[in-house]
């Protein structure tokens, strides 16, 4: 598997957790700890947000709940669909079905920060989500503060375009889902991945 890293307009570059996002078969029990805080209390109709390769997406299938994974990467669509879960070639601020419905919809993996704006990203899920409904939403560690940046994806031989992208940590949750009409139910940590469930004011 390659290695992926995120390169700042800065010069700072982070490896990515490819491995995990690919969910594949040798990722750690902690890693295995994180996707199941994330999905673990998802009991009804849940929507994943750039889903990526659909891991998670395939893992609710798998226990019978009905998810659709939504990415803009019609190669991350072809891979969902190939482990067996359904998933949608969109941009998350198109237009998708049942908005205003869902029980649940996920923002995992840094997906908060798409578009370098997290209080659109969080009231874009806000609106997906239908009475009662539950916002699952992975924040950076604590004190990260918030930051708008450009990146690009790079391998070792392969460099992608600049495109806005922003960090929040957990410490923002609350602020930054009020803005976006949100308010915050519960924060949990686990393997150092934080975890926040937000709910419609």
């Amino acid at each position: 598997m390659v290695d992926l890293y995120a390169r700042r307009a800065d010069g700072l570059r982070q490896r990515l957790p490819v491995r995990r996002w690919f969910g594949a078969s040798d990722i750690t029990v902690d890693e295995r700890r994180g996707d199941e805080e994330l999905i673990g209390g998802c009991d009804g109709p849940t929507i994943d947000l750039a889903c990526g390769r659909g891991r998670l997406v395939s893992q609710l299938v798998r226990r019978g709940v009905c998810a659709l994974g939504v990415d803009v990467s019609p190669v991350a669509v072809a891979a969902t669909r190939l482990g067996g879960a359904p998933a949608i070639q969109r941009d998350v601020f198109g237009r998708l079905p049942g908005a205003g419905r869902w029980d649940y919809a996920i923002l995992a993996d840094g997906n908060l920060g798409i578009g370098g704006d997290p209080v659109r990203m969080l009231a874009r899920t806000r609106d997906l989500l239908g009475p009662g409904g539950v916002a699952i939403v992975e924040f950076g560690v604590r004190g990260t503060g918030f930051n708008t940046m450009a990146i690009r994806l790079e391998t070792g031989t392969e460099r992608g375009p600049w495109i806005p992208w922003a960090q929040a940590g957990v410490e923002m949750a609350a602020e930054l889902g009020a803005s976006a009409g949100l308010r915050v139910l519960a924060e949990s940590e686990v393997a150092g991945r934080h975890i926040v469930r937000l709910a419609a004011q």
